[in-house]
């Protein structure tokens, strides 16, 4: 089962850091990559959007298999 968690552990902190990069930084980024002119309301695109709602989502498995990985590790902690 560690195997397993670890496994997921590592997926998604590869992903995280590939979706992190391809956020935009300055200017540019993934909306002018993929020809930005989608623009919805406040201002940032559907892509960009998604993109955050992947970042989060990969965040969240980030961090729950963290915590399960520790208890695995540490039961009595």
């Amino acid at each position: 089962m560690t195997t397993v968690i670890l496994g997921f552990q590592v997926a998604s902190a590869g992903l995280l850091i590939l979706f992190i990069l391809l956020h935009a930084g300055r200017g540019g980024g993934l909306s002018d990559m993929f020809g930005g002119g989608m623009s919805g309301a406040g201002g940032s695109t559907i892509v960009e959007r998604n993109l955050d709602r992947i970042t989060i989502g990969t965040a969240i498995v980030f961090m729950i298999a963290t915590v399960l990985l520790h208890f695995r590790i540490r039961p009595g902690a």
